[in-house]
């Protein structure tokens, strides 16, 4: 374990105690246990004579203690209390440790006491942990930074009008620790030699066990007497059934394994808690909105449940506060509550209710996500998670499709195509073992993840999910259907992407004149099929054809949706971007600036379409030469886009390319060339290393490398290139041709 403080600026107190004024509530055990702690914490540094070490031990171990070079002080409150007040509130440091073996109460509210040496049943002499930590963060107490392990059992005080300690009163401290303090107590039961032999399988027990003190020992003890085991495969076999948790040793302060532990608390709850707790157990295992809850229990009343969450599963450290308004359970607490919620004679109405509540909350994450949005998703997605993978049999069919559509769009929406693809695989996978091959939720997911695929620049794998998607809609739903315009319409856009505008042109033409004959001629869907072609028009520079296409497409949504519209701001933006393309520079930039100025009225000035709006502009700006005009808009564009989307977003590369693209054509090549470097390795990260744009990159640099001379630099980007877009599109694409000639050129010069 390496500490990130500096050693000499590192303190310990460090209490171990056996023997009791109460002779009947000794233990042995715990002076070696704070006496190996002692002996870890100098032997990573810290000077002795910041180690302070109050010990009692039971007389047989008399001579453990005596034969030691550590100053010994005996273990009363006194003592312990000056320490703390006394001494070292007055250190100057970075960190203490606080090492406690011995036994350790409950109060009936709660409060955790540690007792002393010499306290008895008359006069509990004991310090208040809860105090305690309290002023360890206060101004008084001047070492910054505390980590405390207190191996003590958690028995409960029963008070009347006076107090006693019952005869049976075993209570297990469900609190847990920081991960510094789980390995610290793991080394001073195993070694630390195990320990740095295996360092970041020790965190994942830790993290597997959920830092619990109690499995923690637990696990420690069982691993002391299996010295050949290796930390990999204790956790392997670990669980919650697992004997390491069952069995604790006889000179454990704690007689009871984790299972009986829990046990004990789960008869102290009500009905009511007992059913909330298991419903809990059905989330994941991360924060919980609480209003989710609510939400699906909108038939309780809301004090009632806060009531249970917070007097009896809070009280308990059964349930811990992750955040404002979240809460989550311990992982193996939860391991326990599953468990339970399977003998409840309503666990299947507590899973519909969980199924219900989730599917209301993906249904909330729109198309095309902001980061306003992914802010509020973030906190639902290992909870749809979970129920996609584990609670499929209580979904319906196409809940169980939203649940896998909602977290492919989750991070398709950050450009995070890597993540989403494992969740649109999934939805594919699971609409045909449900569904077999002849459905339209299968057709459905062919096209989501054919999508998916094509964003991706993975045209060869696209295309035949679309044609499959395609086909399956033509046999199941007739040729004469919307399902099959779509399918027409996802195909031709793919090979419009492809630049394979023979393919594309006539699936456009068969999802215009069907939408058409379906819908009639006045509707939004024939205005998109409308924008489709002439897009395609656009692409093969055939002008005169695509103009009246876009123009009949924004006449159609005006009068559709009204001037003040998305779809009309998209109009607008697609007219002047074709005027853009023929040199019409004044008539492109009065129909970008009101598509950019309604952009702002419907979507405030931030809004990823607002930033499209301003990179269009900027463009057009730089096409003809004004360039001071142009890089504040490319600039605010892509702050507006890292703002929105994140850094490592696809959009944020080609922001980037585009201002790189803008100083190269002012000859600033010492700053478009950083930039480049950043869209290339951005466009690789998000998108593999097979892709159009990424060919573009190694282009763009490739051709600051050649402006500036260096021709050794240049050559081999070039050849990747080439290479790249012969493979992807072949070689008799403008593209490609473009590269090989730019190649040539680079020769050319270069030989003479």
């Amino acid at each position: 374990m390496k500490f990130s403080v500096k050693p000499e600026q590192t303190y310990g107190l460090v209490v171990g105690i056996e023997k009791y004024q109460e002779n009947s509530w000794n233990v042995d055990g715990q002076v070696n246990d704070a006496l190996k702690f002692a002996q870890w914490l100098s032997g990573r540094g810290v000077p002795r004579d910041n180690i302070r070490l109050c010990l009692s031990p039971l007389e047989e171990n008399g001579t453990l203690a005596e034969s030691t070079e550590w100053v010994i002080e005996e273990a009363t409150e006194s003592n312990i209390t000056t320490l703390i007040t006394d001494v070292l509130s007055e250190k100057k440091g970075d960190l203490l440790y606080l090492f406690w073996a011995g036994h350790g109460l409950i109060t009936s509210t709660r409060n955790r006491r540690l007792l002393c040496a010499d306290a008895t049943k008359r006069n509990w002499q004991n310090l208040d942990l809860n105090s305690l930590l309290v002023y360890l963060s206060s101004d008084s107490f001047k070492i910054s930074h505390h980590i405390c392990i207190i191996d003590a059992c958690a028995n409960y005080i029963l008070e009347s009008n006076g107090r006693r300690l019952g005869a049976s009163f075993e209570m297990i401290h469900l609190d847990v620790l920081s991960e510094a303090a789980a390995i610290a107590l793991l080394v001073s039961l195993i070694g630390e030699e195990r320990i740095e032999a295996e360092p970041e399988t020790a965190k994942q027990l830790c993290q597997e066990l959920g830092y619990l003190p109690l499995g923690l020992e637990l696990v420690g003890r069982y691993l002391q007497r299996k010295l050949d085991l290796s930390l990999v495969k204790m956790c392997q076999r670990l669980g919650l059934k697992h004997r390491s948790l069952q069995n604790p040793d006889g000179d454990m302060t704690a007689q009871l394994g984790v299972e009986a532990a829990f046990e004990l608390s789960w008869q102290e709850l009500s009905e009511e808690a007992q059913v909330l707790g298991c419903f809990l157990s059905l989330f994941a295992l991360a924060p919980i909105p609480w209003v989710w809850v609510e939400r699906c229990w909108e038939d309780q009343d809301v004090e009632e449940l806060e009531d249970a969450r917070d007097y009896e599963l809070l009280n308990l450290s059964l349930l811990e506060r992750a955040d404002k308004g979240s809460y989550q359970l311990h992982q193996l607490i939860r391991e326990f509550l599953k468990g339970k919620l399977e003998a409840l004679t309503e666990a299947d109405e507590l899973k519909q209710r969980f199924c219900q509540a989730i599917v209301a909350a993906a249904k909330q994450i729109p198309q095309t996500p902001t980061k306003d949005d992914i802010v509020i998703a973030t906190p639902m997605i290992p909870h749809l998670a979970e129920a996609a993978t584990t609670q499929k049999d209580w979904l319906s069919d196409q809940d169980l499709m939203w649940f896998f559509v909602c977290l492919g769009r989750f991070y398709e929406g950050q450009g995070l195509y890597k993540q989403a693809l494992p969740w649109r695989k999934q939805c594919l996978s699971a609409m045909r073992e449900r569904l077999e091959e002849n459905h339209p939720l299968v057709a459905n997911s062919l096209d989501n993840l054919a999508l998916l695929y094509s964003s991706q620049g993975r045209y060869l794998e696209a295309e035949p999910l679309h044609l499959q998607a395609l086909e399956l809609n033509k046999r199941l739903r007739g040729d004469d259907h919307l399902s099959v315009a779509a399918s027409l319409n996802n195909l031709a856009l793919l090979y419009s992407s492809w630049e394979r505008y023979g393919k594309a042109e006539p699936l456009c033409l068969r999802a215009l004149e069907l939408s058409k004959r379906l819908l009639g001629d006045d509707h939004p869907d024939v205005a998109t099929s409308l924008n489709n072609l002439a897009y395609l028009y656009k692409s093969q520079e055939r002008y005169g054809e695509a103009e009246p296409l876009y123009q009949k497409a924004l006449e159609l949504n005006k009068r559709l949706l009204g001037d003040d519209h998305p779809h009309v701001a998209t109009g607008l933006n697609n007219v002047a971007g074709l005027y853009s393309s023929q040199r019409r520079y004044s008539e492109a930039e009065r129909l970008y600036l009101q598509a950019l100025e309604l952009r702002k009225c419907l979507l405030g000035d931030n809004h990823p379409d607002v930033a499209s709006s301003l990179n269009n502009l900027a463009y057009l700006y730089k096409s003809q030469g004004r360039y001071d005009e142009a890089e504040p808009l490319y600039q605010k564009a892509l702050e507006l886009y890292k703002r929105l989307l994140g850094n490592d977003h696809s959009h944020v590369a080609t922001s980037l390319n585009n201002l790189a693209n803008l100083y190269s054509s002012q000859e600033r090549y010492g700053e478009a060339e950083p930039l480049y470097l950043q869209a290339l390795e951005l466009y690789k990260r998000l998108l593999g290393d097979n892709h159009p744009h990424v060919a573009t990159s190694l282009n763009n640099l490739a051709y600051i490398s050649y402006s500036q001379g260096r021709y050794g630099e240049a050559e081999p980007l070039y050849q990747k290139a080439l290479e790249l877009r012969k493979r992807l599109l072949g070689d008799d694409h403008p593209l490609t041709i473009t590269i090989s000639k730019n190649l040539q050129f680079l020769r050319e010069e270069r030989n003479q």
